[in-house]
C-alpha cells in the first residue's frame, strides 16, 4: 500500500522539504517520516559513467550504516566503574547488555530516519506545517484511529470537510494521518498555471511577483541554459513533473490504491520511451545510452560522446530560472486567501472501534486547555518575533535563579512572560546570578499542578501570554547575560484526554504502557513508552524543539527516578548496586535518557542537561562512552531534606558537624558535577515552609520577633546558604524570593483554598524592609564570590578541619579559605586553622557584617590574619582567626610570603 510518507515524498518535485520513506532490506518495517531540509531537487548526472538497472527493478537501498567498532570510537560499557573502583559483576554485565540494547534501538533507528538529527526534528514534519505550494499540510500519528479529519472555526467545525480515511491516500498502516489545507482562491483570480507553483511567504516581494509568466521563464531557460541537441525529457523536466504531479494528485486524480494503477519498473519505462520516440530526429535524442545485457542487477556502462558528456556535468543547476518562478507573500495574498489563518482554533475529531473522540493535536504549538483547542500560530512576517541577541557563553561555573512565571508577581493573579521580562529579569541580573530556569512553562491543563503534569509537550502555556511573548523573553535574558534552562517532564504525563495524550487515539497504547505500568503509583499521572520508537520520536524531538524554536540553552530533567523503576522511586534504597540492575530498572528509559544527551550534545554543543534523581543512579554525569547517561550536572536533593530536618527536629548544638559535610558532598564521586540548592520551590510549595519562615516566622519587620530569635535566624540563613553554594561542585541554585528571605511558603489556587492566589506570589515590598534587604544584600555579595573570583570553577573544596565538639568546618578553595563556627553559643578568640600557603588572608565575606544585619563582632584590626609556621589539619601553616557563634567568614590569600 501507499503510504502517507510515499504520497508526501513525490506530491512536488520543488517542496522546501524532501521527505523519503526509508525501510530495511528485504524485511518489512513500520513506515517512518524522515525530513531532509535541501534546496529544490535539480537532477543532474553522476560523475561516474556507470549506472544500476535491471529487467525487474530492484532500487538501490541505502546502506545500512553500523556503528564503528568501540576500539575506534574509544567507547568503554563499563569505563566509569574502573574510574570509581566499582567491582560489581551484577550491575557491569547490566551495562554491556544496556550497551548492545542501544547499539541495536540506534540500528533500528537508523533503517526508518536517514540520521539522528533527522529523528530528533520531527517538529519540521508533524502538525501544521505551511507548505510552499499555498497550502498547509497537517500530519499527525494516532494508529488506533480509523478516520482523521480536522475540525475548527476555519471550516465551521465540520467532521467531513478536511478528513483522510482508511483505504484512502492521507492514511498508511502504521498510523500517520495527512491532510492538506488548500489555500482559498479569491475571487476573481485565476488558478496558477504552474501546477506547484511556490510561494515566499516571508517576504512581500521575490521574483516571482515581476508579471512574467512561467512559460516565458521557461522559455527563457531552454534559449539560454540548453544547448541544441540535449534531450527534450530534461529541457521540460519542469512540464513533465507537473503533468505528472497532476495526474497522480490532482482532482481527477487516484483516490484510494485499487484506482492507482500498478507503476512499471525503470527499465520498462525506458523500453517504452525509446519505441515512442524511434522516429525522433537525433538533435531530439540523447547524446548517450543505456546497453542492456539482460541481467538482473547487472552494471551497464553508459556509452556516448565524451566532450558532450563533460559538457553537460559541467553545468550548474538552473536554480536561478526555477527562482524566478517562485512569487513572494505579496503575490501569494493578492491571489489566496489562507486556508487556516492565524489564531485559528481547532481540534482533531477521530473516528475509532470505541466511537468519534475529539483531541488537541499532540505536536500543537499553541493551545487553550481551558477550552480544549489548539491555535494556528503564524502570525505575519511583520508581527512574527525577531531575535536581537546571541546566546550567551557557555560559562564554567552556574548560579541558577529557579522561578515560576505565573507566582512571580506581587499581585494576586496569574503573571505574564512580559511582567516577567519588566520586574524579574532586571531583579535577577542585579543579584549576580547568570542563568534563570524556569518551571511551569510547558502547557498543562490545572494549573495548581506547578505545571508538572504537561498536557501539552510543545505549546508554551497560554496563561502566561503567547509564543512569541516566550521567545521575547529568552532573547531579553540572553541580552542581560543569561542563560535560560527549561524545567522538562519527560518522566511522566498528564492523565487528561481531550486536551493531553492519555488515550488519544482511543487506545491505551499509543504513547504510554498499558496496565499498572502506565500510571503512576501515587500521582495517577501516566507513564511513557520510551520503547517504542515513535514515542522516542515524540520526545526527542520536543528537546529539540525548544532548542532550536525558544533557544533555550539547557533543561532540568524533573524527577528520573519516576521513570527509572517500574516502581516509580517509590522503594526503599540502600545502596546497592544489585537496586541499579534489578527487575524493577526500567532499561528503555536509561536508553531514551542516553539518546537524549547525545543527540542534544552533538546537535547543540553548549546545551547544558541538569538530572534530578532522588536515587542517584551510578554514570549520571559520565560520558556515554564510558557507560554513563550523559548529563552535565545532578541535583544533590538530599542537601535540602537535610537542612530542612535539621531546622524543624533537632535543636542547634545537636547538629552534627560530619554529617552536614557527608551530606554536602557525598560520596566524592562527579562532585564538580554537583548542583547544590539549600532550598528550592520543593521546601515553600503546597503546604510546605521556606527556610525563612521556619527561622523569622511571617513577620516582615523586627517588632513581632525578639531581637535574639531574628539574629539566629538571619544567621543561619546566611550560613547555610554560603556552605552550601560554595563546598560543593560548579553549579548551585536558589528559588526565586529566597534570595531576601520570603517568609510565606507558596500554595497555588485551588478548591482546598477555594482558588485563592493570596499565596501564589511573591512578595518584593519586602526588600524595603531592613531585615529582607539585608538578606538580599548578603547573597548578592555571596554571588560575587562567583562572578568576580570564579570560585565555583576552581576544582573541588578541599575539606580539611570538621569538628563536631566545637562545630566548626574549615576547607579550602583556590586562594579562598571558608570557616564555619555552628555553635550557637561559643564563639573562639584564637581558633586554629590549617593553611597549605603562608601569607596574609584578609576577610572576603563575613556573614557577621552589620551590614548583613550581623553583630559586627570582628573588629577592622582584625581583618587580615597573618599565617604562623604551625602544622595544623595535616598543613603547614597555620591561621588564628576569631571565630563568633554562629557565624562564617571567607579569607582570601593577598599576600604570599616566604616560608
Amino acid at each position: 500500500m501507499l503510504s502517507v510518507t510515499d504520497s508526501i515524498r513525490i506530491s512536488s518535485p520543488f517542496n522546501d522539504t524532501r521527505l523519503k520513506f526509508l525501510s530495511p532490506s528485504g524485511n518489512k518495517t513500520r513506515h517512518q517520516l524522515t525530513l531532509v531540509r535541501n534546496r529544490p531537487r535539480i537532477s543532474c548526472p553522476q560523475r561516474k559513467n556507470i549506472c544500476r538497472c535491471s529487467s525487474t527493478e530492484q532500487p538501490q537501498r541505502r546502506k545500512h550504516r553500523s556503528a564503528k567498532s568501540d576500539d575506534e570510537k574509544g567507547i568503554d560499557p563499563v569505563g566509569f566503574l574502573s574510574k570509581y573502583g566499582i567491582t560489581h559483576k551484577g550491575f557491569a554485565q547490566f551495562l554491556r547488555e544496556r550497551y548492545k540494547s542501544l547499539k541495536d534501538l540506534k540500528d533500528e533507528i537508523l533503517t526508518r530516519h536517514f540520521s539522528l538529527k533527522e529523528m530528533s526534528s520531527g517538529y519540521e514534519l508533524m502538525g501544521m506545517q505551511r507548505n510552499m505550494q499555498h497550502r498547509v499540510d497537517f500530519l499527525e500519528w494516532a494508529p488506533g484511529a480509523r478516520y482523521c479529519a480536522l475540525i475548527g472555526d476555519f471550516n465551521g467545525w465540520s467532521t467531513t470537510d478536511n478528513c483522510a480515511r482508511e483505504g484512502h491516500f492521507g492514511h498508511d498502516d502504521y498510523g500517520y494521518w495527512f491532510i492538506i489545507l488548500e489555500d482559498k482562491l479569491r475571487q476573481g483570480e485565476e488558478p496558477d498555471k504552474l501546477y506547484f507553483q511556490q510561494y515566499n511567504y516571508a517576504d512581500d516581494y521575490d521574483k516571482g511577483d515581476t508579471g512574467i509568466t512561467v512559460e516565458e521563464i521557461f522559455k527563457k531557460a531552454n534559449d539560454e541554459y540548453w544547448q541544441p541537441g540535449e534531450d527534450r525529457f530534461i529541457k521540460s523536466r519542469y512540464e513533465v513533473a507537473a503533468k505528472l504531479y497532476e495526474e497522480m494528485f490532482g482532482p481527477n486524480g487516484p483516490q484510494t490504491e485499487e484506482e492507482l494503477e500498478e507503476m512499471p519498473d525503470v527499465a520498462t519505462r525506458y523500453k517504452a520511451w525509446k519505441e515512442q520516440h524511434k522516429n525522433d530526429p537525433e538533435s531530439n535524442l540523447p547524446s548517450y545510452d543505456v546497453i542492456d545485457n539482460g541481467k538482473e542487477y547487472d552494471i551497464f556502462n553508459i556509452i556516448g560522446d565524451p566532450e558532450s558528456f563533460k559538457k553537460f556535468c559541467m553545468k550548474q543547476p538552473p536554480i536561478a530560472y526555477w527562482l524566478e518562478t517562485k512569487k513572494g507573500r505579496k503575490g501569494w495574498l493578492q491571489k489566496y486567501m489562507p486556508a487556516l489563518p492565524h489564531g485559528s482554533k481547532y481540534r482533531m475529531y477521530f473516528n475509532t472501534p470505541n466511537g468519534p473522540l475529539e483531541r488537541v493535536p499532540a505536536w500543537a504549538t499553541f493551545v487553550i486547555p481551558e477550552q480544549a483547542l489548539a491555535v494556528h500560530w503564524e502570525p505575519p512576517p511583520e508581527y512574527a518575533y525577531k531575535w536581537k541577541n546571541k546566546q550567551p557563553v557557555r560559562p564554567k561555573s552556574l548560579r541558577i535563579y529557579e522561578c515560576h512565571v505565573g507566582i512571580s508577581g506581587q499581585e494576586p493573579k496569574v503573571s505574564s512572560f512580559n511582567d516577567f521580562i519588566s520586574k524579574i529579569l532586571p531583579h535577577v541580573k542585579e543579584a549576580g546570578y547568570n542563568a534563570v530556569q524556569i518551571i511551569g512553562v510547558v502547557e498543562h491543563k490545572d494549573y495548581f499542578t506547578v505545571g508538572y503534569r504537561v498536557t501539552n509537550f510543545y505549546a508554551v502555556s497560554s496563561r502566561y501570554g503567547t509564543p512569541d511573548d516566550f521567545k521575547r523573553l529568552v532573547d531579553e535574558a540572553h541580552g542581560l547575560g543569561l542563560l535560560v534552562f527549561l524545567e522538562i517532564v519527560h518522566s511522566y504525563a498528564a492523565a487528561d484526554e481531550m486536551v493531553g495524550l492519555s488515550l488519544f487515539d482511543g487506545t491505551n497504547d499509543c504513547y504510554f504502557h498499558t496496565g499498572k505500568r502506565g500510571h503512576h503509583k501515587f500521582w495517577g499521572t501516566r507513564m511513557f513508552k520510551y520503547g517504542d520508537p515513535d514515542v522516542l520520536h515524540f520526545l526527542l524531538s520536543n528537546l529539540n524543539w525548544w532548542v532550536e524554536e525558544y533557544h533555550v540553552d539547557g533543561f532540568h530533567f524533573h524527577s528520573l527516578s519516576s521513570m527509572l523503576y517500574t516502581h516509580n522511586g517509590f522503594a526503599s534504597f540502600t545502596g546497592d548496586m544489585d537496586e541499579y540492575c534489578n527487575q524493577y530498572v526500567d532499561k528503555e528509559a536509561l536508553l531514551y535518557l542516553i539518546l537524549a544527551n547525545e543527540i542534544l550534545h552533538a546537535l547543540h554543543p553548549n546545551v547544558i542537561t541538569i538530572a534530578e534523581d532522588a536515587t542517584l543512579y551510578p554514570g549520571l554525569c559520565d560520558p556515554t562512552s564510558q557507560g554513563g547517561l550523559g548529563f552535565d550536572y545532578f541535583a544533590n536533593l538530599s542537601a535540602s531534606e537535610m537542612w530542612l530536618a535539621l531546622l524543624e527536629n533537632t535543636p542547634d548544638h545537636e547538629w552534627c558537624m560530619s554529617k552536614i559535610v557527608s551530606t554536602l558532598v557525598g560520596d566524592r564521586q562527579n562532585t564538580d558535577k554537583m548542583l547544590l540548592y539549600a532550598e528550592n520551590h520543593n521546601q515553600s510549595i503546597s503546604g510546605g515552609r521556606s527556610f525563612a519562615e521556619i527561622l523569622i516566622g511571617n513577620s516582615s519587620g523586627k517588632s513581632s520577633i525578639s531581637q535574639e530569635s531574628l539574629l539566629r535566624g538571619c544567621s543561619l540563613h546566611k550560613m547555610i546558604r554560603l556552605i552550601t553554594s560554595t563546598i560543593g561542585g560548579h553549579a548551585y541554585l536558589n528559588f526565586m524570593g529566597n534570595e531576601f528571605g520570603h517568609p510565606k511558603r507558596v500554595e497555588f489556587p485551588m478548591s482546598s483554598n477555594n482558588f485563592s492566589f493570596s499565596l501564589a506570589n511573591r512578595r518584593w515590598d519586602l526588600l524595603e524592609n531592613d531585615v529582607h534587604y539585608q538578606l538580599f544584600l548578603f547573597d548578592k555579595d555571596m554571588m560575587d564570590l562567583d562572578k568576580i573570583g570564579r570560585l565555583l570553577s576552581r576544582g573541588i573544596a578541599n575539606i580539611h578541619h570538621v569538628n563536631d565538639t566545637t562545630m566548626v568546618i574549615s576547607y579550602l578553595r583556590g586562594p579562598n579559605l571558608f570557616v564555619f563556627n555552628f555553635h550557637p553559643v561559643n564563639s573562639y578568640e584564637r581558633y586554629a586553622i590549617g593553611v597549605e600557603e603562608a601569607g596574609e588572608y584578609q576577610v572576603a565575606l563575613n556573614t557577621d557584617e552589620k551590614k548583613y544585619g550581623g553583630r559586627g563582632l570582628l573588629g577592622h584590626d582584625q581583618n587580615v590574619q597573618r599565617t604562623i609556621s604551625r602544622r595544623a589539619d595535616g598543613m603547614r601553616f597555620c591561621l588564628e582567626v576569631p571565630l563568633p557563634s554562629r557565624s562564617a567568614q571567607v579569607y582570601k590569600l593577598t599576600r604570599i610570603l616566604r616560608a
